[in-house]
């Protein structure tokens, strides 16, 4: 149960809503569950399908907060989106508002970034965010777009709240190449690339989440990726009708994590996305001594899913991460790093400084987080060593710093130590994993 608590704000105008999230000691149980919907994939299903010839259908949508900031977002710039049992319905159309009050993207990065793709050279309007998202980067896509011919400006020091102004002409394609591996700013470039003139190229060093390309294939556009090189022309959207979202595997693999950690358990995730650009933490698990088993491979909307099942209860060793991994499982360190509180020897992942520019910065609240169990742990400048092996010592309570995955990453830490845990300010687990306590308590309470 969420339990709310008032806190006195440090403004008149101020206030502040606190949840604690109470979780029990865990129990070693054999049980199926299903995650919800994935959450990149929900947001560019519902960016794209504004866009495109028809309406489309989207069968489970993730329906966490930064999904439905995308969702508000869209409503706000004209876009019909309604929602419907386990499903939204966009109704496509070329026509984009102009926005008279700023668009309130919450704690969304992703949502901001691929807006400003989206909407750049189409509409006039103002993106904001919350304190934390007024704290990420910005100009990693403004640049490249204002490259591309749009009128965009940032805060100071590349910050949101970020304007955009309709210059009156249209984009032109650039070619351009990505300095840091991030599928929100390829993705971003994309969607300003579908209203271009002349072909728009994008060279990815590294890889990176691709469910931008496959959309844009499944939906029509004159688009052609490469191992390193993208190539997309001006396309009109065409809705495919019905567009499934697979179980989110970030989420799924919180849970994978702490199955992993629980000698006795057997968690079977359903029809879980299994994309390579997304489950490389997988990989990682196993090489860690993790037991793991796929099945039910099947393809749907574009997207591999499958069922993954997990046993608990293998020794598990520490590993070195490779750094070419790094940006397809950079969301599930927080998780890897509480794995490997319990599992003999050194954990070391580098290259990983985008960790810093997250909801928190990753690297110093995972650090801390695991030293709040008695684990070793170290920051690096780009990445972390976890010494596991020794006995954890659960605190009474642990602080989210408003991140999703460091809570997500307590209640693993947890489930190692076999304790109970208040997690306080866990109301931003719902960004990603909508009822997360009640699966975490059906799959470990």
């Amino acid at each position: 149960m969420l339990y709310p608590l008032q806190v006195s704000a440090t403004r008149a105008t101020q206030t502040a809503l606190v949840a604690s999230l109470r979780l029990g000691p865990p129990k070693a149980r054999q049980t199926t569950v299903d995650v919800p919907g994935d959450k990149s994939i929900s947001h560019r299903a519902l960016l794209l399908s504004a866009v495109a010839d028809g309406t489309t259908v989207v069968i489970n949508p993730n329906r966490g907060a930064d999904v439905m900031a995308t969702l508000n977002a869209l409503r706000r710039v004209g876009v019909r989106v309604s929602k419907r049992g386990d499903t939204f319905i966009v109704a496509g159309s070329h026509t984009l508002h102009d926005s008279q009050a700023p668009i309130d993207c919450g704690n969304s990065g992703t949502t901001m970034r691929l807006l400003m793709g989206l909407l750049a050279g189409r509409v006039n309007a103002k993106l904001d965010g919350d304190a934390s998202l007024r704290r990420r980067p910005m100009e990693r896509v403004a640049a490249p777009l204002r490259a591309m011919g749009a009128n965009i400006k940032t805060s100071r020091r590349g910050k949101p709240p970020v304007t955009l102004q309709h210059a009156g002409k249209p984009l032109r394609g650039i070619t351009y190449e990505l300095p840091v591996a991030s599928a929100q700013v390829k993705s971003a470039l994309l969607l300003a690339g579908l209203q271009a003139s002349g072909r728009t190229t994008l060279i990815c060093r590294d890889q990176t989440r691709d469910h931008t390309e496959r959309m844009l294939k499944l939906m029509g556009a004159a688009i052609t990726v490469g191992s390193r090189r993208i190539l997309l022309r001006p396309s009109a959207l065409r809705s495919p009708a019905r567009l499934y979202v697979p179980g989110d595997f970030s989420a799924a693999f919180y849970l994978m994590a702490a199955a992993a950690v629980m000698p006795g358990s057997q968690l079977r995730l359903r029809m879980v996305g299994v994309n390579v650009t997304r489950s490389a933490a997988l990989d990682v698990l196993k090489a860690m001594g993790a037991r793991v088993h796929i099945t039910n491979r099947r393809e749907r909307s574009g997207e591999p899913t499958a069922d993954v099942v997990i046993k608990g209860g293998a020794p598990l060793r520490g590993v070195t991460v490779d750094k070419s991994l790094v940006p397809n499982l950079i969301d599930e360190i927080p998780a890897l790093c509480a794995v490997a509180a319990a599992a003999k020897g050194a954990f070391r992942v580098c290259g990983a400084a985008e960790l810093k520019l997250k909801e928190s910065n990753r690297i110093a609240t995972t650090v801390a987080l695991l030293k709040s169990f008695v684990v070793d742990a170290r920051s690096l400048p780009d990445g972390i060593i976890v010494r596991g092996g020794r006995s954890l010592h659960a605190p009474r309570s642990v602080a989210t710093h408003g991140d999703h995955r460091i809570g997500m990453a307590a209640a693993i830490l947890a489930t190692a130590a076999r304790a109970p845990i208040v997690i306080e300010d866990a109301q931003c687990i719902a960004t990603s994993f909508p009822g997360f306590a009640g699966i975490w308590r059906e799959t470990f309470g």
